[in-house]
């Protein structure tokens, strides 16, 4: 997503820049049906080593990036903060989480405090740091005290969603950002 400000301001853009994930997700699909095999891909992308859980979560993340990449491109905020949250808030409550969370939800024991706080904070600042970066070469342009309080509301909304007991059903990589996608659109509307 970072790059995304880069390129070109043609309609075709958005395709090529979803290309890259797209390619991902295909490596994903053929070492995760083992019609490849790459131990340190396994090793590096899953938690227990089973090349089957890169059908889940990994594949789910660029699938996203994908969709956000073609839907909301670099010309919505509602893209931006969604990835910010899965990467950024998502991504650090499961590091913190992991190693700092011995104190867990009373309605979710899979999940920590230290986890959702640190997916409330960190999904907060980074869809900031990303909306100014978006902002500063001028892909949209925004009102910073609404838009500080609408990214308030969509980190509270993602780290709710993030901290209920559902990851049975509904991986963190579609819940989070659908959930972005959701409360950002109707806080930024179609901006």
């Amino acid at each position: 997503m970072s790059s995304w400000p880069i390129f070109s301001s043609s309609i075709e853009a958005r395709y090529f820049a979803a290309f890259v994930p797209l390619v991902n997700c295909i490596r994903l699909v053929t070492y995760g049906l083992r019609i490849f095999s790459d131990e340190g891909l396994i090793k590096s992308v899953t938690r227990e080593g089973k090349p089957e859980e890169l059908l889940r979560g990994p594949l789910y993340y660029v699938v996203v990036l994908m969709f956000c990449s073609v839907v909301f491109w670099r010309d919505s905020p509602v893209g931006v903060v969604s990835l910010a949250m899965m990467s950024g808030g998502d991504g650090f409550a499961d590091i913190l989480g992991r190693r700092y969370g011995a104190t867990k939800l009373p309605y979710n024991r899979q999940k920590s405090w230290i986890g959702s706080i640190s997916m409330f904070i960190f999904g907060f600042f980074f869809s900031i740091g990303m909306l100014y970066y978006f902002s500063a070469f001028g892909c949209f342009h925004l009102d910073w005290d609404k838009a500080v309080e609408r990214v308030a509301v969509v980190s509270l909304a993602a780290t709710v969603v993030e901290s209920l007991p559902v990851t049975e059903f509904v991986d963190d990589n579609i819940s989070v950002p659908l959930t972005s996608m959701l409360t950002a659109s109707l806080l930024f509307g179609s901006h």
